[in-house]
């Protein structure tokens, strides 16, 4: 007779089988329950979903994974909803999910993304999924690679991953997709002053948004400008040369000519063997990111650990100790608790 941990161990597995079933059919409602199983921190809830997701994997890895970043203002999800119709009119199934680092931070929802995405979100052929509100932005970013993949399994052949907050999640969203697309304002200006050289070094290509209008003459030279800039930069390949193009979302224009520039970086690297190795690079990553955060979460758990931390916290906040000198002795724990019988 099997123990009871034994029997609910198999239920698990069955549960996770017959949801991966269901995901790869493509039930809507399968895939929202897995993907909250992804997200849960619960220990058996993350058991089960690795469970799921070893189910899933031969499913994966056929969509275009594209990431969308842009300043604040330029009007992201304006752009998202009307390449995601686009997209669909071409018989494309999409799905659009976000890593919020400013909403793990303050526990903040981004839920709104559904009502501003109102005609997207409505789509039978898409799927629009806000990032979790909680957990370190290594976590959120683990849960929407995570979603993706169910994402796959399911049959959606675009994933556009959206970066909601700044910052690090730029560098975060490029190392999960193919894709890297920065959109940016008209008056190029002194907004080229503030940008970051390494979105520029991050990008696949930059597309002009709000080119209608009055914006129209500001567009086209925004245009010229960004091009100028991004000589300045070497781009992560040799077989690709960044463009930039004028947009408007809001006149749903230039979504055919992004597509086509989209397809175009796929073939250029599927042909020069560069996707594969761009993917197995970033699974590899993903590992020694989730072996960090799972050695730091078992250190800080011990108690050995949690008596000393506050005294060294204190003495490197106080300057009575170097956070150098601070850190061996809290590592010396371990060597310390190695030597123990």
């Amino acid at each position: 007779m099997p123990r009871p941990a034994e029997s609910r161990e198999a239920r698990s597995a069955a549960n996770a089988e017959r949801l991966a079933a269901d995901v790869r059919e493509g039930s809507r409602r399968a895939m929202a329950k897995a993907i909250t199983l992804v997200e849960s921190t619960r220990a058996d809830h993350q058991r089960e979903a690795q469970t799921l997701l070893e189910h899933l994997l031969p499913a994966t890895g056929h969509a275009a994974r594209v990431g969308i970043t842009g300043v604040p203002g330029v009007g992201k999800s304006t752009f998202i909803e009307a390449f995601g119709l686009h997209l669909i009119e071409q018989g494309k199934r999409v799905a659009v999910l976000a890593v919020d680092p400013s909403s793990a931070r303050s526990g903040g929802s981004i839920l709104g993304d559904k009502t501003r995405m109102s005609r997207l979100s409505a789509a039978a052929e898409a799927f629009i999924r806000p990032s979790p509100s909680a957990g370190s932005l290594g976590g959120v970013a683990q849960r929407t690679r995570e979603a993706m993949l169910v994402c796959e399994a399911a049959g959606f052949d675009v994933i556009l991953v959206e970066t909601v907050g700044v910052g690090q999640s730029e560098v975060t969203v490029a190392s999960m997709v193919d894709f890297f697309l920065v959109l940016m304002l008209p008056g190029a200006g002194d907004e080229l002053q503030g940008i970051k050289k390494g979105i520029l070094e991050l990008a696949d290509a930059l597309a002009v948004n709000k080119a209608d209008g009055d914006n129209v003459r500001l567009a086209t030279r925004a245009v010229a400008e960004y091009r100028s800039a991004l000589r300045l930069f070497r781009h992560g390949s040799a077989n690709w040369s960044p463009p930039v193009v004028p947009v408007s979302a809001l006149e749903s224009r230039g979504m055919d000519e992004i597509w086509k520039i989209i397809v175009d970086h796929r073939e250029a690297f599927d042909a020069s063997g560069e996707l594969a190795e761009k993917r197995r690079q970033q699974q590899q990553a993903w590992l020694w990111s989730m072996l960090e955060e799972g050695l730091r979460h078992h250190f800080l758990a011990r108690r050995d650990v949690q008596r000393l931390l506050p005294e060294m916290e204190t003495a490197v906040g106080q300057s009575t100790l170097t956070p150098t000198e601070a850190a061996r002795r809290l590592l010396a724990l371990l060597e310390e608790g190695n030597k123990a019988p």
